[in-house]
């Protein structure tokens, strides 16, 4: 029997689906932390979890003194553009094909657990794509996946569609935060990237959000010699 889902994760899904079903709108105040432990039997510290993780997410506004509101929705006009990495090879008038070297159902451990809310060893999918340009090999893309997010994930062909376009159709975009570091790459992706021993490797960490829930957790990997990163606001 899978464990139920933690109860700060039950609160912060049902004032989102008040919000996406326009029970609460732009502006509107939502229930005071008081207000909701009382109504789901918890504790004033499960709420304000439910609730911080909201305010991280720009879904609500919290002002002191004042409560917490439904905040102005900016995704689409402030995060760095999402690119399907297969339109954006296409764009440079080259050709994509992707091969898949692993998909799998994975056990969290505590770091990962704790980036997507979940106790350590819960469920999680995994998949390793590697991604080619004109042939020669340009990204890897190591993926963790929520199930509640894309309960198919592992049923998909990824030889014929991208995960990232996957997901993007069946867990609408919420909220995404990312950075990017210049590494020296693990062995197993230098040897799938074709990468010389001293060149170094541009990795963009990404963590999106959908339905509520941290739906993906990503790590791609790119030559330094063979891709950089561009974007605008």
């Amino acid at each position: 029997m899978s464990n139920p889902q933690p109860a700060y994760l039950t609160i912060k899904q049902y004032v989102l689906a008040r919000i996406q079903d326009g029970t609460w709108k732009q502006g509107d105040a939502i229930p005071g932390e008081e207000a909701l432990a009382r109504e789901f039997g918890v504790s004033r510290m499960t709420v304000n979890r439910a609730i911080r993780a909201l305010s991280d997410e720009q879904i609500v506004e919290r002002i002191q003194g004042s409560g917490t509101f439904v905040a102005q929705q900016k995704y689409q006009g402030t995060l760095v553009e999402i690119r399907n990495i297969a339109d954006e090879i296409a764009a440079r008038g080259h050709r994509h094909r992707s091969e898949l070297q692993l998909l799998e159902r994975a056990r969290a451990g505590e770091a990962l657990a704790r980036r997507f809310g979940l106790k350590p060893g819960a469920t999680l999918f995994h998949s390793v794509v590697v991604h080619f340009e004109n042939d020669q090999p340009i990204q890897v893309e190591d993926r963790h996946v929520h199930p509640l997010a894309a309960p198919d994930y592992l049923a998909q062909d990824f030889a014929t569609q991208t995960p990232n376009a996957y997901l993007m159709r069946v867990a609408p975009l919420q909220g995404v935060s990312f950075e990017i570091e210049a590494c020296e790459a693990p062995r197993p992706i230098a040897e799938l990237l074709q990468m010389r021993a001293s060149e170094p490797c541009l990795v963009l960490h990404r963590q999106t959000h959908s339905q509520g829930v941290v739906a993906s957790v990503a790590s791609m990997w790119h030559p330094a010699s063979r891709y950089r990163f561009t974007g605008s606001f």
